[in-house]
């Protein structure tokens, strides 16, 4: 009887441990479903009750189009597997480690939220990222470039530019912005309409009638309380599958809200793009028209990237009071101090004493261009640290094969190797700092061909072999210790007119004995180009740190290769004899990284289709962080399917 109650009591103790054991394992799975029925009924979001029942409550969500979606679980909604949806994503910045340093990104927020199974709860979903990203950019300070082009009417050529008008500067993404300009002498009226105004000198408050406002849709009141979500179909950017909403303001909800609409991605449902503008406006003011483009550069987060903006309507009868197209670039969210000359393990000390001639002190020679060595690096490490130069990379070395390709037709041996960096700005500009030849991204952007880059690189090159060297007073590392915003006003590279003549005259010997001589006849074109819109694009050849390339509507370079090649024709379609700003380099607004654009050449149909030196719309191609870079696609590809 004893053995028989021992026996019954201790499966009664095993029963009640497996049932006890199967409760919890069970409970994590229940949760988000008992989750999901609660942000509807408690949180605020109820109070939007005019957005269509069809849209917001009767709409599932697709699973995510990512490698998670050849799992089992692929024909459920992706809420149904929180499991599954976190491992995916973590998956991503494991892949990623090689693409950028993600130790300095901000770390990615879990949500608080239950994974979305209806449009409603992705509605909640995306306006919880949305402040999430404002936090997790609270910090930082990046570059941001604006270049306004000013339209006209052109019978022929259709719209096309005035005049101009450049602004760099960085700002805080903080609640309230400090933007400190690097241009101190700047167009104050034009700025006061296209920056919200200014309180205070360069500083502005975070307005929406600035270029810089559509980072964000709304900086402190996006949520249902103001807005209303209107879910109109899925469709795909570049290799993001997107959610669409149209976002509109609800009465009395104030002024300067976001109208437009918006692109959500699939899978941890942040905004990757914004386009509309602002309303009501104020009187005596404008809300610009926006298209907002954010790219996936580190783990959990889409950063703003690029701001197209235009205005103007150009159909007959019509009046403009404003006609403009502008590019803004942001740029250096994560400015680095220091690279891997930093690091305490590349110090080597060697215990070995060198007797040989080259161990011993300097001669006066040797002295001398150690000291413009000392100059040319801390003019590069500044700028760098500035944000106003690309670190070295993959350009600097496509660069670098046209200079040797200068250097070895042409017999050059020079002590110190040639180097080639680019400057991260719009305005076309070169110059040279001891050995060092630095070429802007809209200079490289706008040249048609590699014998035009060979051209402007050939005039820096021949200051270097005629010994114009420049800078050396900034071998004094005090001369280094200013603001990022005074940049400009304590560097300076500009040489006397009696140097640029003989650089010029240098430059055509070089090219005369280089593998590009066949093909002057582009430069010639390109060239005259730039003679036939000095006057009407005076702020793009204003340069900052070098001499420029016109002035006073005159070529101020090379100006004898000019009367090469045929007559400009705008009817010749295969005459380019320049390319819009935009089509060659591409930054990477994290890191500064800069590399070539890899598009399929477009065919031109109309010499409207040529835009040399103009403004365009943005269209990246968008990639989720640590994916395969995609294949070769014209730049102009929508790539967007509704409905998929």
């Amino acid at each position: 009887m004893r053995t028989w109650k021992w026996m019954f009591t201790a499966a009664l103790l095993v029963s009640v441990s497996a049932a006890a054991q199967q409760v919890a394992e069970s409970q994590p799975s229940a949760q988000p479903d008992a989750a999901a029925a609660t942000p509807a009924a408690s949180s605020p979001a109820t109070a939007d009750t005019t957005a269509p029942a069809t849209a917001q409550t009767t709409d599932a969500v697709a699973a995510p189009s990512s490698p998670a979606a050849s799992t089992p679980v692929a024909s459920t909604p992706a809420a149904s597997n929180p499991v599954a949806s976190t491992s995916a994503s973590a998956a991503e910045p494991q892949a990623a480690q090689a693409q950028a340093p993600a130790s300095t990104a901000p770390a990615p927020t879990v949500s608080t939220l239950p994974q979305p199974t209806t449009m409603d709860q992705v509605v909640d979903r995306f306006i919880e990222r949305e402040h999430a990203l404002m936090k997790a950019l609270g910090t930082r300070t990046p570059v941001v470039e604006t270049y306004l082009q000013d339209l006209t009417a052109d019978p022929q050529l259709g719209p096309v530019p005035s005049g101009d008008h450049y602004f760099l500067g960085r700002i805080d993404m903080g609640v309230s912005v400090d933007r400190k300009d690097y241009l101190k002498e700047q167009n104050t009226g034009m700025e006061t309409r296209l920056l919200g105004g200014f309180h205070k000198l360069y500083k502005v408050q975070y307005e929406p009638t600035g270029f810089s406002w559509m980072v964000y849709a709304d900086r402190t009141e996006f949520d249902r309380a103001h807005y209303e979500f209107h879910y109109i179909r899925r469709e795909f950017l570049g290799d993001v599958r997107c959610l669409v909403f149209d976002v509109t303001p609800k009465k009395n909800s104030g002024r300067g809200r976001f109208l437009g609409r918006i692109w959500v991605e699939d899978q941890e449902y942040n905004i990757v793009r914004l386009n509309g503008t602002y309303a009501p406006a104020p009187r005596n003011s404008y809300f610009f028209h926006m298209d907002s483009w954010r790219l996936n550069l580190i783990p959990g987060y889409w950063v703003p990237s690029y701001i197209y903006s235009e205005e103007g309507d150009f159909s007959a009868g019509v009046k403009n009071k404003l006609a403009f197209k502008a590019q803004t670039r942001i740029w250096g969210y994560d400015l680095k101090k220091g690279d891997k000359d930093d690091e305490l393990t590349q110090i080597r000390v060697d215990s070995v004493k060198d007797e040989s001639p080259t161990a011993q002190d300097a001669s006066p020679l040797q002295a001398e261009r150690e000291w413009q060595q000392q100059a040319e690096d801390n003019v590069i490490e500044r700028l760098t640290r500035a944000g106003l130069l690309a670190p070295e990379g993959d350009v600097d070395h496509i660069l670098q094969t046209v200079v040797n390709n200068l250097e070895v037709t042409n017999n050059i041996d020079l002590p110190r190797p040639v180097r080639t960096r680019v400057l991260l700005t719009a305005p076309l500009e070169t110059f040279s700092v001891g050995n060092t030849i630095v070429i802007s991204r809209g200079l490289i952007d706008v040249l048609p061909d590699e014998a035009s880059l060979a051209a402007v690189l050939s005039h820096e090159l021949a200051h270097i072999v005629l010994g114009h060297n420049l800078g050396s007073k900034y071998a004094f590392n005090d001369r280094m210790l200013f603001s990022d915003d005074s940049t400009y006003s304590n560097l300076g590279f500009k040489h006397i007119p009696e140097e640029e003549a003989a650089a010029d005259k240098k430059a055509i010997e070089l090219l005369n004995n280089s593998p590009y001589a066949q093909k002057l006849d582009n430069v010639g074109l390109f060239l005259k180009s730039l003679q036939a819109h000095t006057t009407q694009l005076n702020a793009l050849l204003t340069t900052h740190l070098g001499n420029p390339l016109a002035e006073n509507g005159t070529l101020s370079r090379l100006s004898a290769l000019s009367t090469k090649g045929p007559a400009l024709d705008n009817n010749k379609l295969d005459q380019v004899a320049a390319l819009p700003l935009g089509g060659r380099i591409k930054v990477n607004p994290w890191d500064d990284k800069a590399e070539m654009v890899k598009t399929a050449p477009v065919a031109i149909t109309s010499a409207r289709d040529k835009m040399p030196f103009e403004v365009t719309p943005f269209y990246p191609r968008l990639g989720r962080y640590g994916a395969a870079t995609p294949s070769t696609t014209p730049a102009t590809a929508a790539n967007s399917n509704p409905g998929n």
